[in-house]
């Protein structure tokens, strides 16, 4: 049974200021000297990056798409444990899911499963009176999400705070912080979303610090706090990596200790911590190195998994770095397990905007003017370090990159959601693909890919 107190952050819509409120309560309340677990609904990497730098814990994701309801209270309970407040930052608009879906994967539907009151996060930049009536509208459409509070973002002066104050105290619902328009921070962002950390730790450590000042100026902690503690218990059990993914064995049925290298860095950010915490509960040692820095694979390496974040950033220096790639290659070459996922993907190309990268596959990547962004279903078409063939997963594309594939490769998946296509590479020990998926959902994946590596 789950009791941490908690709160989930949400907004009518996109860009109404969630991550400044969510990532400044975790930063105030750490500052405060409490433990502070932060946690991102939906498959985002970067924002629980901020949440990372925030409370000093792992920021950790709630996808009910991509790992099912039912592993949502679960989840949450491992990242929060030992906590004295959880702080989840919600997607999009409240009530926005999976396209096509209904309520799935929205933050709402997340607030429900963790039993969490909600604080709304309102751009009140361009209304007065009327924001009455979107909190209403907001706070009733669903009896089951409880909308506790209000957090008022881009107010303009004193007036328009009594204005909007005024307003509000028909709703019933309290306002619980005031961030004026003359504060707003401005955070660096590109073509898909905001600098990940890695890339900026200095500015980002004033940012998160800029972003407690705000909420500390303007928001009601102590009301805050108690709306978090009002949270009843969520039953269920909390997530082991251990249990998940069974006892590690290798060959002769001892634990498998192998080696296996991640990529880290500026360059390859997006990983969700459940990842690493499976290889290990597998019986791998997990050694994280740079391919922006590193010259060479760790010592013993037996396995290689690269996940996503941004090559085309750093194209000329992962492409200068010749050693590096040499030995990628032939550890591919060796037949070793490799995972590779979007970023991981254009790293084993050929080529990417024109400049060599590891060529282990057939393949020449270039940036694209077209976003893709969705939820996938997907279905195993090769046996792979990963998966066998048949093996159904969901995932999640978020890339401005394409790729001409070459011939030779078998393909990894089928995807059957929202139209039906063939993607991604398997060759011989490697599995590349533009699909980010969750290994908590398929723990199994965790441990064929060790026991692979054990070989």
């Amino acid at each position: 049974m789950v009791t941490i107190p908690r709160l989930v952050i949400a907004a009518p819509s996109s860009g109404s200021g969630k991550t400044t409120v969510a990532t400044g309560l975790m930063a105030a309340f750490t500052g405060r000297g409490l433990a502070v677990s932060g946690h991102k609904v939906g498959p985002d990497y970067i924002d629980p990056g901020y949440h990372t730098l925030a409370t000093g814990r792992p920021g950790r994701n709630l996808d009910a798409y991509m790992c099912g309801p039912e592993l949502i209270a679960p989840l949450f309970a491992h990242g929060a444990r030992g906590c004295d407040l959880a702080v989840v930052e919600g997607v999009m608009g409240l009530y926005d899911g999976a396209s096509g879906l209904g309520e799935l994967a929205s933050t709402a539907h997340v607030a429900k499963l963790l039993r969490a009151p909600v604080v709304l996060v309102v751009d009140a930049s361009s209304q007065s009176r009327s924001v009455a009536a979107l909190v209403h509208g907001f706070a009733s459409w669903d009896p089951q999400v409880r909308i506790g509070g209000v957090i008022l973002n881009k107010v303009g002066s004193d007036r328009h705070e009594a204005l909007l104050r005024e307003a509000l105290e028909e709703s019933g619902v309290p306002v619980l912080g005031v961030l004026r328009r003359a504060g707003q921070l401005a955070v660096p962002s590109r073509h898909l979303g905001l600098v990940p950390v890695a890339e900026r730790r200095g500015d980002a450590v004033d940012a998160v610090a800029a972003m407690a000042g705000q909420v500390l100026a303007g928001c009601d902690l102590e009301g805050l706090m108690a709306l978090a503690r009002s949270a009843p218990p969520v039953t269920g059990e909390v997530w082991e990596a251990a249990g998940a993914v069974g006892a590690p064995t290798g060959p002769d049925g001892a634990p498998a200790g192998v080696r296996i290298a991640v990529a880290s860095g500026a360059a390859f950010t997006f990983s969700y911590a459940e990842h690493s915490e499976l290889l290990s509960a597998a019986g791998a040692e997990v050694v994280p190195f740079d391919p922006l820095r590193d010259e060479s694979l760790p010592e013993g390496t037996r396995g290689l998994v690269i996940g996503g974040g941004f090559p085309e950033v750093y194209g000329p220096e992962l492409s200068a770095n010749e050693p590096l790639r040499r030995a990628v290659a032939e550890l591919a070459e060796s037949g070793a397990p490799v995972a590779a996922e979007c970023a991981g993907l254009l790293y084993l190309a050929r080529s990417l905007d024109g400049l060599p990268m590891c060529g282990v596959l057939a393949a020449e990547g270039q940036m694209s003017q077209r976003l893709t962004l969705g939820y996938r279903d997907a279905v195993a078409l090769s046996d792979s370090v990963l998966a066998a063939a048949g093996t159904r997963m969901r995932g999640h594309e978020f890339h401005r990159t394409v790729l001409e594939p070459g011939a030779g490769d078998e393909p990894a998946w089928g995807m059957h959601r929202p139209e039906r296509r063939v993607e991604g590479f398997v060759r011989r020990g490697v599995h590349a693909s533009y699909l980010h998926t969750h290994w908590a959902a398929a723990p199994g994946t965790a441990r064929r890919f060790v026991e692979k590596c054990a070989g």
